[in-house]
């Protein structure tokens, strides 16, 4: 990889693997990376806790749909993000603790991290994953989204009060998704520093 490619604005991660020769070689590469990071969410999504109290679970799977928005970029992170949605709802059980379909409280959540995955790619275009502030604001920003579609989700979905769900579906996942957010703003700015681009 060329120096002047590692410097070419509105570059992601994923778009540093070596160059496909051929068109359709490129969309076998694209569509690769599509399906893992579908498969990357839901395997995360396998990694649950259960919240006393709360019908949502502490998981990895938020953190998962973050870093494939981001290392994908916001095309392929929307697919990708699509696919996990689109396959857990027609039943594959790789919602959080094994989950799937359209029934789910947790559903809004997901809605959200699709989102959100189309977002941080966008910010990720514009250098939001090269510094340790930049990507603070950058998880910052889709962790949001993910919490303005899937707080209002389980509120209409169960019945509870709008505050009642920020009480359950958001305060007790504030701590984590800080660390998950310090695991973020280390991995992606040392990510960048390793393949050659630096601020």
């Amino acid at each position: 990889m060329s120096t002047a490619a590692l410097h070419r604005p509105g570059t992601v991660l994923a778009d540093l693997l070596p160059v496909a020769t051929t068109a359709s070689r490129a969309r076998v590469r694209d569509a690769a990376l599509v399906v893992g990071g579908a498969v990357l969410t839901g395997v995360a999504a396998q990694i649950a806790v259960p919240v006393p109290g709360s019908p949502v679970p502490v998981t990895g799977q938020t953190f998962a749909a973050l870093l494939v928005g981001t290392s994908l970029g916001a095309g392929r992170g929307l697919l990708s993000l699509g696919l996990y949605a689109l396959a857990g709802i027609a039943g594959v059980p790789w919602f959080a603790g094994g989950a799937s379909g359209a029934g789910n409280v947790t559903l809004g959540y997901i809605l959200g991290m699709l989102l959100a995955s189309g977002l941080v790619g966008a910010l990720a275009r514009r250098g939001g994953d090269r510094g340790v502030l930049r990507t603070a604001a950058t998880m910052a920003a889709g962790t949001a989204v993910i919490y303005g579609v899937g707080v209002p989700y389980l509120a209409l979905s169960t019945g509870m009060s709008l505050g009642q769900a920020v009480a359950v579906g958001l305060v007790p996942f504030l701590f984590g998704d800080a660390l998950k957010a310090a695991l973020a703003m280390g991995a992606l700015p040392t990510a960048w520093k390793l393949v050659g681009r630096r601020d």
